[in-house]
C-alpha cells in the first residue's frame, strides 16, 4: 500500500497508535512483567526514608550524574579559538557522542574529528590512526590549529600525545611547525569541566611558548570557563567596552554556538585569535569567571607567566557589584552610568517578584561554579536552598560554598551533597519536599515524579530551545535568571488551580 504523507505522525503521537499499543502489550506478556500493583508498591517504596537510607548507602553505582566527561570539556574550550579544529584520539563512537551532546543543547553543527581507533589500535597502539587523521584533518578541513585531547580508550593503552604529535609531523601528516596542542582527558576520572580546564592550559602552553616579551602589551585576559551561555561572552564584551578595557577572552566560542544562518556554512567560528592567544601571556593579568574549571590554568599562569590571576563571578547583584567594582580599580575609571541604571532595574523587578520567591524552599544541581552563583543569587531573593547535589564537587567549593551558605540566615537549612547523582536528588526530594527545582533537562524526570516545578538552568539544555541564548552574567543576567525562577512558580501555581470551581479559587489574572 503507498504511504500516504498526510499521515505521517511525529514520535509523541505514532506510539499511541492500535498497532504500537498492541506490541507493547506483547512484550509485556513475553517478558513476564511484574504486575501493575507489585510496580506501584514498589514505586511507592522508593519515596521512603527507607529506602533513602538504603539508596545513600551504594557505593559501586552512580544513577543519572549531574556531569559529563573530560573530553567534552575539551572540545568546547577548544572551539573558541580561531580556526581550530578539536581532534579527539580514541574511538569515533565516543566523538560522535559529544558533538551530538553539543548540537542537541545549542541546536547548532558542531565540527569535531576522530582518529577512529577499533580493536586494533586498542591492542597494538593508536600511532597509525594519529598520523593518518592528522593528514586527513590538515588537507580536508584546512584549519590553522588542531586542538588535540583523548578518551578511554587511548588512555587506559597509555598513548603519548607528545610523541604520537612528533612522529606525526616526522612522517609529514602535517607541518613542522602547524599547532598541534593537546591534553590527556580520561574520561574515567574528572568531569567536563577538568577537560575545559586540561585542554585551555594545553592551547595556552602551545600558543605562547617563547611569545613572552619585556613589557607587557596593557591587555587583561578573562577566561569564561566551561560556561554554555556562551552569550555571556558578547555581553562581557559590552560591559568591558564601557570601561573601555582592552582585553582578549580565552576562549570565546559565543559566535561557535550561536551563529548567524546567512546561507553559507562557516566551519570555524573560535573568535579568539592564534596571535590573541600567543599574546596573552603579555598581559596585565588574569580574570577567570569561574574557579573550578579554570584551577590547572590559573596555576600555570601564576607559575610559568608570573601573571596575577583573580576568580570574579559576576551573577546577581554582589557578584556583578564586585566584578564591576574590580573593573572600576583596573580601568581608572568610575562604573558607566549605563550599569548603575542596569542595576536599578534588576533590583526593582527582583523588588516586585520577592513575595513570590522569599521563603521558597529549593533543591538545585550542576557545576560547582554554576551552583555557587545561583545560590547567591536565590540568598539575596530571601529563597532557601535546601538540597544542592554537586556531583563533580571537592573539598575546596564545599568550604567555599559553605562560607557563603553561612552569610545569610536563608542558607541555614542547606545542604551540601558532595559527589551524589540526581537518583539521590530524587530520595531527598521525596522525603523532604521543596517548592522549586533548578537544573538542566535531566531534572524533567523528578518534576515528572515529585510533582516539583523545575527552572531550566545549566547544561544540557536538550527539551527546551534558546535558552542559552539569554545572559545570565551581570544585572542583565540576574533579571533572566529572576524571570525563569518566578515564572516557572507561577506556572505550577496555574498548574495547581487549573480545574474549575474546584481549585480555581486562584486561577486568576490578578497577581
Amino acid at each position: 500500500m503507498a504511504q500516504n504523507v498526510d499521515q505521517i505522525k511525529d514520535h509523541v503521537e505514532l506510539f499511541h497508535q492500535p498497532e504500537y499499543q498492541e506490541l507493547f502489550q506483547g512484550k509485556k506478556e513475553f517478558e513476564d512483567c511484574h504486575s501493575a500493583d507489585e510496580i506501584t508498591r514498589v514505586a511507592e517504596w522508593t519515596k521512603s526514608w527507607d529506602y533513602r537510607e538504603k539508596n545513600f548507602a551504594r557505593e559501586a553505582l552512580t544513577v543519572n550524574p549531574a556531569k559529563a566527561c573530560q573530553p567534552l570539556g575539551a572540545i568546547f574550550a577548544a572551539s573558541g579559538f580561531e580556526g581550530t579544529l578539536p581532534f579527539v584520539h580514541g574511538s569515533q563512537g565516543c566523538v560522535a557522542y559529544f558533538r551530538t551532546h553539543l548540537t542537541r543543547h545549542f541546536k547548532e553543527p558542531f565540527s569535531a574529528v576522530s582518529s577512529s581507533m577499533t580493536e586494533d589500535a586498542a591492542v597494538f597502539g593508536g600511532l597509525q590512526n594519529m598520523v593518518d587523521g592528522l593528514e586527513n584533518a590538515y588537507t580536508l578541513y584546512k584549519p590553522k590549529m588542531i586542538a588535540m585531547c583523548t578518551t578511554c580508550m587511548a588512555e587506559v593503552i597509555g598513548d603519548d600525545l607528545q610523541a604520537f604529535i612528533k612522529t606525526s609531523k616526522e612522517r609529514g601528516s602535517i607541518p613542522v611547525d602547524f599547532p598541534v596542542p593537546y591534553a590527556h582527558t580520561p574520561s574515567f576520572v574528572g568531569s567536563h569541566i577538568t577537560g575545559y580546564d586540561n585542554m585551555l592550559k594545553g592551547i595556552l602552553a602551545n600558543l605562547t611558548e617563547n611569545k613572552q616579551s619585556e613589557s607587557k602589551n596593557g591587555k587583561w585576559n578573562f577566561i569564561p570557563g566551561f560556561d554554555t551561555y556562551t552569550v555571556n561572552n558578547r555581553e562581557l564584551r559590552r560591559i568591558l567596552n564601557l570601561f573601555g578595557i582592552d582585553a582578549t577572552i580565552l576562549a570565546d566560542n559565543s559566535d561557535t554556538f550561536d551563529s548567524p544562518n546567512e546561507g553559507e556554512f562557516v566551519m570555524y567560528q573560535g573568535k579568539t585569535t592564534l596571535e590573541e592567544g600567543a599574546d596573552s601571556i603579555n598581559a596585565e593579568g588574569t580574570i577567570a569567571l569561574q574557579a573550578y574549571s579554570t584551577t590547572k590554568t590559573r596555576e600555570y599562569i601564576e607559575k610559568e607567566w608570573q601573571q596575577p590571576t583573580l576568580v570574579l563571578r559576576p551573577v546577581g547583584i554582589r557578584g556583578t557589584d564586585a566584578f564591576l567594582q574590580k573593573l572600576s580599580e583596573i580601568s581608572g575609571k568610575p562604573i558607566p552610568r549605563e550599569l548603575e541604571i542596569e542595576r536599578g532595574r534588576a533590583i526593582d523587578a527582583m523588588t516586585d517578584s520577592q513575595a513570590w520567591i522569599h521563603g521558597k524552599s529549593v533543591a538545585l544541581y550542576g557545576d560547582p561554579d554554576l551552583v555557587y552563583g545561583l545560590v547567591s543569587f536565590l540568598l539575596e531573593l530571601g529563597a532557601e536552598p535546601t538540597h544542592i547535589v554537586v556531583t563533580n564537587s571537592n573539598e575546596v567549593f564545599e568550604a567555599e560554598l559553605q562560607t557563603l551558605l553561612d552569610s545569610s540566615q536563608y542558607g541555614t537549612n542547606a545542604k551540601l551533597w558532595s559527589g551524589k547523582d540526581l537518583w539521590h536528588l530524587r530520595s531527598l526530594m521525596f522525603t523532604e519536599p521543596v517548592d522549586l527545582l533548578i537544573g538542566n533537562s535531566y531534572g524533567k524526570y523528578l518534576w515528572r515524579d515529585t510533582g516539583t516545578p523545575l527552572a531550566r538552568i545549566g547544561y544540557p539544555l536538550f527539551d527546551r530551545h534558546h535558552l542559552h541564548r539569554y545572559p545570565t552574567l551581570g544585572y542583565t543576567g540576574a533579571l533572566n535568571l529572576l524571570n525563569w525562577t518566578v515564572n516557572t512558580i507561577l506556572d505550577d501555581l496555574d498548574r495547581k488551580t487549573i480545574v474549575p470551581a474546584k481549585t480555581d479559587i486562584s486561577y486568576d489574572l490578578i497577581r
